[in-house]
């Protein structure tokens, strides 16, 4: 490869950030994969975070063959998987990130304007063709749906991988109850690659290049430059204009998309995958959903690498046969064991063959079950990690559940307000919990849900049966003792309940946790209890004196609770 170092991309307002450019070996135009990171160019995936490269091995061994692996930035494409087949590869470093000098303020405005000018800058150069396709994981695909609203003249393609596109109701407020993920994740990834920390930061194990810039700022310049995420929105508990700016614009989203996901990625990623192909204005767009076994190795699997180029070899270079080879829907079909049982094509999402089946709470019973119960009611406390399971009977055939869900709650609090943790579970014939392989955590339950009371008001404009959409935009306090009537988005899902084994429904005040021996999240102290990296632990937004109250549950005649199953039969 040719290897171009510290590219300068001037932006409109005077700053210039850097960008390394991978080449292929011969003089020529070529198209460009690019990917705008704040977790810093040229800090290696091997280098800076060891135990997810190792986890990524180890689930697929691939991801090292044909490559040194030192030019593959966390989330970013492999160059050298890339460059060999006729493509440029650009990464660049966001303001304030490595070795671009500016403020860091994730998913502002400014950062997806930046991002414009990087695609605009790439088109003009003279070893590009000026057919630019934006790709990476997470962080770097939830930024593409930034961009592509504001419709760069030479975007043509987009490979969102993992990538949430509402900031609020993707990560930061889980049904209106505020996760805590950006107060362990600003400190940990974006602080420790911020430029400005010199010889302070990372160094490059293979070219010695200093990470963060050479330049060396005091502490007190560092913490100028950069804007804490966590509380950014926890002074924005409502949908307002900061959110406005910092979610996906579905009808300005014209660019050819695929729009990839895991069925492990709940409170994350999924919704917005699945909300971004269902909602973006664009008229070639595709959708998969895997059954991803790790974090992040599913990118960088050979079967991950072809899907990417099979994409981009059309919309990029206008060859191949993706277009009419690649259904419009492509979902891995999850068994009990936590497998793949088939990889389906299908023509929409959700499936115009769903059988939306209400399975009713008898509260009096702690069942599911198809036939409306009588009118009962059942307590628990709101801080109790037990709370209360509603089991169906045990199957009479394998059942198929796939795509969203929702479930109709009537409840009453004793205090002015009530967080509702809802859990999709699976029991197999001797009652043991079946669990599964989650983005960050490998023992999670198989869907989750959630609701704060007071946030209950829906927007009827966009709400779907099976998709019930909050507005977020005002604050309700509960009558202690009165009865609401309560809508849960329950995020999608893929599981083949087989013959004998239950599926189970479970409304609690706090975060799933399995009983299980905890894993730790890394080194960052984290246990993982079955609600992977986005726990809803803070105290300050849930003070135990509104929250840790008594719920009751009710269900039956005009009151009736059911979970709202997107059950498939087979074609």
């Amino acid at each position: 490869m040719r290897i171009l170092h510290d590219e300068p991309i001037p932006m409109d307002d005077g700053i210039v950030l850097r960008a390394n450019v991978f080449l292929p070996p011969a003089e020529g135009v070529y198209p460009v994969v690019l990917a705008v990171t704040n977790y810093a160019k040229d800090l290696p995936f091997c280098q800076g975070y060891p135990d997810a490269w190792e986890n990524a091995l180890e689930i697929a061994p691939e991801l090292a063959q044909d490559t040194s692996g030192k030019y593959i930035s966390f989330e970013a494409v492999d160059p050298e998987k890339w460059v060999p087949h006729g493509y440029a590869v650009v990464v660049v470093d966001a303001r304030g990130i490595g070795r671009s000098p500016g403020v860091v303020n994730s998913f502002s405005p400014r950062e997806a304007q930046d991002y414009y000018h990087a695609i605009e800058w790439a088109a003009a150069q003279p070893w590009s063709t000026g057919k630019i396709g934006t790709m990476g994981m997470s962080y770097l695909a939830v930024s593409q749906w930034l961009v592509a609203g504001l419709q760069p003249p030479h975007h043509a393609g987009m490979i969102a991988w993992e990538a949430w596109n509402d900031m609020l109701r993707g990560l930061s407020y889980h049904g209106g109850i505020p996760s805590t993920f950006y107060r362990s994740w600003s400190d940990s990834q974006v602080r420790s690659v911020q430029h400005g920390l010199g010889s302070r930061g990372y160094r490059n194990q293979f070219t010695g290049t200093l990470i963060s810039g050479d330049v060396e700022l005091s502490q007190e310049e560092l913490d100028a430059n950069i804007v804490d995420p966590y509380v950014q929105v926890m002074e924005h508990p409502l949908d307002d204009g900061f959110y406005d700016q910092r979610r996906a614009q579905w009808d300005k989203i014209e660019v050819p998309l695929l729009s990839v996901g895991s069925w492990g990625s709940v409170g994350v990623h999924l919704r917005g995958n699945s909300e971004g192909f269902l909602h973006a204005a664009s008229t070639q767009k595709w959708l998969v959903i895997r059954q991803s076994q790790g974090t992040f190795a599913g990118m960088y699997t050979n079967e991950g690498v072809e899907l990417q180029r099979r994409f981009f070899d059309h919309v990029l270079k206008g060859e191949g046969d993706f277009a009419r080879t690649q259904p419009k829907v492509r979902l891995d079909i999850r068994s009990a064991r936590d497998e793949v049982l088939e990889q389906r094509a299908e023509n929409e999402w959700p499936l115009a063959r769903t059988e939306w089946t209400k399975l009713y709470l008898d509260v009096g019973n702690l069942e599911l079950t198809e036939k409306p119960p009588g009118e009962q009611s059942a307590s628990y406390q709101g801080f109790s990690k037990k709370g209360l399971t509603f089991l169906t009977p045990a199957m009479e055939r394998d059942t198929e559940i796939l795509g969203p869900q929702a479930v109709k709650l009537w409840a009453s609090s004793s205090t002015t307000d009530a967080d509702f943790f809802l859990s999709l579970r699976l029991f197999d014939p001797h009652g043991q919990e079946v669990l599964f392989h989650g983005m960050a955590d490998p023992q999670v339950p198989v869907t989750n849900g959630w609701l704060r009371a007071s946030q209950r008001k829906l927007d009827e404009s966009k709400s779907l049966p099976f998709r019930p959409y909050l507005s977020h935009d005002t604050v309700k306090p509960l009558f202690p003792g009165k009865v609401y009537e309560l809508d849960v988005e329950i995020w999608p899902t893929s599981i083949v309940v087989p013959r004998g084994y239950r599926l189970g429904l479970m409304v609690a005040g706090v975060d799933f946790d399995h009983g299980r021996e905890p894993v730790m999240w890394g080194k960052s102290g984290l246990e993982l209890r079955g609600s992977s990296i986005w726990p809803h632990v803070d105290p300050l937004r849930r003070p135990a004196a509104v929250y840790d109250n008594e719920v009751t549950l009710y269900g039956g005649g005009s009151r009736a609770s059911y979970l709202l199953a997107a059950i498939v039969p087979s074609k």
